[in-house]
Protein backbone atom coordinates (compact mmCIF):
# COMPACT_ATOMS: atom_id res chain seq x y z
CA UNK A 1 0.00 0.00 0.00
CA UNK A 2 1.35 3.62 -1.08
CA UNK A 3 1.00 5.83 1.37
CA UNK A 4 2.24 8.85 -0.72
CA UNK A 5 -0.19 11.63 -1.68
CA UNK A 6 -1.41 12.32 -5.39
CA UNK A 7 -0.66 15.56 -6.89
CA UNK A 8 -3.56 16.23 -9.03
CA UNK A 9 -1.19 19.21 -10.92
CA UNK A 10 1.64 16.37 -11.31
CA UNK A 11 -1.05 14.00 -12.74
CA UNK A 12 -2.83 16.49 -15.18
CA UNK A 13 0.42 17.28 -16.85
CA UNK A 14 0.80 14.11 -18.15
CA UNK A 15 -1.42 13.96 -20.51
CA UNK A 16 -2.98 16.72 -23.43
CA UNK A 17 -6.16 15.22 -24.96
CA UNK A 18 -9.17 16.74 -23.95
CA UNK A 19 -12.54 14.48 -22.94
CA UNK A 20 -10.74 11.43 -21.87
CA UNK A 21 -10.92 11.05 -18.31
CA UNK A 22 -7.52 9.34 -16.49
CA UNK A 23 -8.23 7.47 -13.54
CA UNK A 24 -5.79 8.40 -10.53
CA UNK A 25 -7.45 6.32 -7.63
CA UNK A 26 -10.22 4.39 -6.23
CA UNK A 27 -12.53 4.54 -3.65
CA UNK A 28 -15.33 2.29 -2.58
CA UNK A 29 -15.81 0.92 -6.38
CA UNK A 30 -15.71 4.69 -7.98
CA UNK A 31 -12.78 5.93 -9.79
CA UNK A 32 -11.42 9.06 -8.45
CA UNK A 33 -10.32 11.14 -12.32
CA UNK A 34 -8.91 14.17 -13.73
CA UNK A 35 -9.60 15.33 -17.10
CA UNK A 36 -8.78 18.50 -19.05
CA UNK A 37 -11.72 19.82 -21.06
CA UNK A 38 -12.41 22.44 -23.59
CA UNK A 39 -15.23 23.08 -26.43
CA UNK A 40 -18.26 21.69 -25.78
CA UNK A 41 -18.73 17.31 -24.94
CA UNK A 42 -22.22 16.08 -25.96
CA UNK A 43 -25.50 16.10 -24.58
CA UNK A 44 -26.36 12.75 -22.63
CA UNK A 45 -27.21 11.59 -19.17
CA UNK A 46 -26.57 8.31 -17.02
CA UNK A 47 -29.47 6.36 -16.22
CA UNK A 48 -28.01 4.25 -12.84
CA UNK A 49 -25.90 7.06 -11.39
CA UNK A 50 -25.52 10.91 -10.44
CA UNK A 51 -22.70 12.78 -11.84
CA UNK A 52 -19.81 14.70 -10.17
CA UNK A 53 -18.17 17.53 -11.09
CA UNK A 54 -15.30 19.47 -9.65
CA UNK A 55 -13.73 22.70 -10.84
CA UNK A 56 -9.88 22.18 -9.91
CA UNK A 57 -9.12 25.52 -12.40
CA UNK A 58 -11.22 27.40 -15.34
CA UNK A 59 -14.66 27.77 -15.85
CA UNK A 60 -17.30 24.57 -16.44
CA UNK A 61 -21.16 25.31 -17.75
CA UNK A 62 -23.17 22.65 -17.12
CA UNK A 63 -26.26 22.76 -20.03
CA UNK A 64 -29.80 21.87 -19.31
CA UNK A 65 -32.13 21.99 -21.33
CA UNK A 66 -33.87 24.67 -19.37
CA UNK A 67 -31.06 26.75 -17.87
CA UNK A 68 -26.87 26.38 -17.84
CA UNK A 69 -24.94 26.42 -14.66
CA UNK A 70 -21.60 27.89 -14.34
CA UNK A 71 -18.79 26.37 -12.18
CA UNK A 72 -15.38 28.39 -11.22
CA UNK A 73 -12.29 27.10 -9.06
CA UNK A 74 -13.13 25.00 -6.50
CA UNK A 75 -17.03 24.78 -6.78
CA UNK A 76 -18.69 21.43 -7.35
CA UNK A 77 -22.14 20.25 -8.77
CA UNK A 78 -23.73 16.68 -8.53
CA UNK A 79 -26.35 15.80 -11.69
CA UNK A 80 -28.75 13.33 -10.28
CA UNK A 81 -28.94 10.31 -12.44
CA UNK A 82 -31.62 10.13 -15.46
CA UNK A 83 -31.01 14.34 -15.78
CA UNK A 84 -29.87 15.29 -19.04
CA UNK A 85 -27.05 17.44 -20.16
CA UNK A 86 -23.86 18.88 -21.61
CA UNK A 87 -20.69 20.86 -20.45
CA UNK A 88 -18.37 22.93 -22.36
CA UNK A 89 -15.87 25.50 -21.29
CA UNK A 90 -14.51 28.20 -23.67
CA UNK A 91 -11.08 27.67 -22.30
CA UNK A 92 -8.99 24.99 -21.31
CA UNK A 93 -10.47 23.63 -18.10
CA UNK A 94 -9.46 20.90 -15.33
CA UNK A 95 -11.93 18.95 -13.69
CA UNK A 96 -12.09 16.14 -10.43
CA UNK A 97 -14.89 13.50 -11.88
CA UNK A 98 -15.90 10.36 -9.35
CA UNK A 99 -17.84 7.89 -11.25
CA UNK A 100 -18.46 4.29 -9.99
CA UNK A 101 -15.88 2.27 -12.07
CA UNK A 102 -17.26 1.18 -15.53
CA UNK A 103 -19.46 4.08 -15.63
CA UNK A 104 -19.71 5.46 -19.29
CA UNK A 105 -18.61 9.13 -19.85
CA UNK A 106 -20.86 9.66 -22.57
CA UNK A 107 -23.53 7.86 -21.00
CA UNK A 108 -23.46 4.74 -23.64
CA UNK A 109 -20.48 2.29 -23.45
CA UNK A 110 -20.51 2.10 -27.35
CA UNK A 111 -18.94 6.00 -27.77
CA UNK A 112 -17.20 6.45 -24.25
CA UNK A 113 -14.02 7.10 -23.51
CA UNK A 114 -11.46 4.45 -22.20
CA UNK A 115 -10.69 5.51 -18.51
CA UNK A 116 -6.59 5.10 -18.23
CA UNK A 117 -5.17 4.77 -14.86
CA UNK A 118 -2.43 7.00 -14.48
Amino acid sequence: MSRRPINLDKKLSTFTEHWSPKSVASFNGHDIMVVKVQGEFNWHKHDDTDDFFLVLSGELTIHFRDENLVLGPGEMYVIPKGVEHCTSAKEETKLLLIEPVGTPNTGDVSTAAVVERI
